[in-house]
């Protein structure tokens, strides 16, 4: 799924993570700070800790390579 074509967050059928309990929630259960997401199903926010992981090294290796451009 592309970061533009997501979800919109109150439509029926939308899927969080919650990191607290580590549960995939369907609609909004928990406090937004408790959610990740949306997501289109179960199995997509069941992912989200690795998709969160991947992004942030990819910004990282990003920063670095800007960083050593200035130098």
């Amino acid at each position: 799924m592309s970061e533009t074509n997501l979800p919109d967050p109150a439509e029926a059928g939308t899927f969080w993570f919650n990191p607290k309990t580590g549960a995939v929630e369907e609609g909004m259960e928990s406090p937004g700070y408790d959610r990740i997401g949306p997501f289109r199903s179960a199995a997509e926010a069941a992912n989200a800790p690795e998709v969160l992981q991947a992004r942030s090294r990819a910004w990282a290796e990003e920063e670095a390579q800007e960083d050593s451009w200035g130098s």
